[in-house]
């Protein structure tokens, strides 16, 4: 299992411990309390949630102020932006974005305070998260994907977005 810090104070990006490949097919192990303490990763998850959507779909960016979340691309590929919503940080507004792959296998740890969104850029996508709290949709706060106050870069223009997500 391999952990790296990313441009943002908090957020890191995980290489699964187990990840093989045989002519069979694969088998990765995106999760093991055991080994994501001993790299730090303290965090008691006690949800998981799967949203598929197809390409073209851009979902987020949502967060609140206590859950952490793993995200994992169990099948696909999209591009993820993180971006710090803490007011009282140095980073407030900072983001970073990601390719999440079936084949990468990478993973991003994205602590409280911050929002996440995904673009699918496969035909279909499969998102995985792991976070250490309940949903709690009137908690969250949404910035809109397009948002110039924050300059966020998607390698679209014209995203398939829900009421919530629309532009602004």
């Amino acid at each position: 299992m391999i952990k790296n810090k990313t441009q943002l104070d908090g957020v890191y990006t995980i290489t699964p411990p187990t990840n093989f490949e045989d002519f069979r097919g694969t088998y990765v192990e995106t999760y093991n309390k055991d080994l994501y303490n001993e790299c730090g990763i303290n965090t008691e998850f006690i949800q998981d949630d799967i949203s598929t959507s197809y390409k073209n779909v851009l979902r987020g960016i949502h967060g609140d102020e206590s859950t952490c979340k793993l995200i994992t691309c169990l099948y696909g590929m999209f591009y993820l932006v993180v971006v710090n919503n803490d007011e009282t940080s140095d980073q407030y507004k900072q983001w970073q974005s990601f390719v999440l792959s079936d084949t990468n296998r990478l993973q991003v740890l994205v602590p409280p305070k911050f929002g996440n969104g995904h673009l699918v850029l496969t035909e279909k996508a499969i998102f995985h998260y792991k976070q250490n709290s309940n949903y709690d949709r009137k908690g969250q706060f949404t910035i809109a994907w397009n948002n110039p106050d924050y300059n966020f870069w998607w390698p679209i223009s014209n995203p398939i977005t829900s009421i919530r997500d629309k532009a602004i």
